[in-house]
């Protein structure tokens, strides 16, 4: 299982993300292939080896040709990525660009929407396409005052931050979609130009996308916006958690170019590809959290509640143990199994749906035999089937439940009849 870890000590922006990934050994031919797939006219890619401070890596660049409005991203980087404070108003937005091309400033997210699920792109990279510009879409909204519908992206909404997304979400893909960590996120001090005069770092989407994902941000003596809200928004979409890096073996080492020379730290996004600890068995590890608490007065129909909700919103496992507890007092332990980035989420149907004052948290890895899904004809019918391998071997097999009551219902056998059957059959 690949992971990608992400160290935003500069910073983040969505070329200093593909130059990373760029030179982690993703191919800018097949970048280019995929991203014809929008049907998106007036750019081109350029993608150069270069240095900051010394430090070799990729400067990926999205040029918009025709244009004279937009130079080459090099030099106006941090301009460019302030336009997005703009929502034009339609009628004076056509007159200010009558000479360039409207379509390519004033894209509302609908059409953005549009844009991306018309193509074919894969069903991954439609989805998490449409999910980062949906976090754009709540900030500016946000910010402005609008429905996200209704939000005109000035900057976000042109070729090349779209370009940027849609690439970053291809490049994810084509290195096989890892699961993506990140070091905590620093940006800048100072200011901003944006509409209506300077505002102070962090820009104000940056800060409403990383904020509705409840992450956390510091602040270096860098006088630059270091997080853009591309770079944000790809953050809040794919990191699974924020943190130092744990029991993580580095394989391969990407570094992507930001547009300046900084003056305290290289202005690039490390990206480091890793994979979990290794081991002599080719099973599957992940990491869950793992959430507890103990309840001794609570009626068993609320508890059944609880475990309804929690297997709704998305919970792997819910369980309950019995247990003694103080004062002679019979109760249960309550378990809730989820991904690591949604522990808080569960934490708090805990402490809403239960009598609990505390939960406890913990992460745990996991070890998986890598699993198939088939189905065998026995004599009484198709049963479905789970096989678990290990190294090769079969070392686990297990009928479905469902299938088999189904086939116990319509034939009137005792189900161990069914059950035994579908493993014969699997055997043979």
């Amino acid at each position: 299982m690949k992971t990608l870890y992400l160290d935003v000590f500069s910073g983040i922006s969505g070329d200093m993300f593909l130059g990373a990934l760029i030179d982690l050994g993703v191919d800018l031919h097949q970048l280019e292939r995929e991203l014809r797939k929008l049907k998106l006219e007036g750019y081109h890619l350029h993608s150069a080896s270069g240095q900051r401070a010394n430090i070799q890596g990729i400067k990926f660049d999205v040029h918009l040709e025709d244009d004279h409005h937009h130079h080459a991203r090099d030099e106006h980087e941090h301009e460019d990525q302030h336009h997005h404070h703009h929502v034009h108003d339609e009628h004076r937005h056509k007159h200010e660009h009558a000479h360039s091309h409207e379509h390519e400033h004033g894209r509302n997210y609908a059409q953005i929407r549009q844009i991306i699920s018309a193509s074919s792109l894969s069903d991954w990279v439609k989805a998490k396409s449409l999910a980062v510009f949906h976090r754009i879409a709540l900030a500016e909204g946000k910010i402005h005052g609008k429905p996200p519908e209704q939000v005109h992206f000035h900057e976000v909404g042109a070729v090349d931050s779209i370009v940027d997304i849609v690439a970053g979400c291809i490049a994810l893909e084509l290195l096989g979609r890892p699961s993506v960590y990140a070091s905590p996120v620093v940006d800048g001090t100072g200011w901003i130009n944006c509409a209506h005069g300077k505002f102070p770092v962090p820009a104000p989407a940056t800060l409403e996308i990383l904020s509705a994902r409840k992450i956390p941000i510091q602040q270096c003596d860098e006088p630059h916006e270091l997080v853009t809200p591309t770079g944000a928004a790809l953050l809040a979409e794919f990191v699974e958690w924020f943190g130092p890096m744990h029991g993580l073996t580095p394989t391969k080492i990407g570094y992507g170019l930001g547009a300046r020379e900084n003056k305290t730290r290289p202005n690039v996004l490390r990206a480091i590809l890793c994979e979990a600890a290794t081991s002599d068995h080719d099973w599957e590890t992940d990491t869950i959290c793992v959430l507890e608490t103990n309840l001794d007065d609570i009626s068993a129909e609320i508890l059944g509640r609880v475990m309804d909700v929690a297997l709704t919103q998305g919970a792997l496992d819910v369980f309950y143990t019995p247990a003694y507890m103080k004062k002679n007092r019979p109760g249960v332990v309550l378990t809730i199994l989820c991904p690591v980035a949604e522990g808080d989420k569960f934490a708090e149907i805990v402490l809403r749906e239960t009598s609990a004052f505390g939960v406890r948290r913990n992460i745990s890895e996991r070890r998986k035999l890598q699993r198939e899904f088939t189905s065998v004809r026995t004599e009484f019918g198709e049963v479905a089937l789970k096989i678990g391998k290990l190294n090769g071997k079969v070392v686990q097999l297990s009928p479905e439940f469902e299938s088999c009551r189904k086939l116990a219902d319509q034939t009137g056998l005792p189900l161990k009849s069914i059950y035994e059957a579908a493993i014969r059959a699997a055997k043979t």
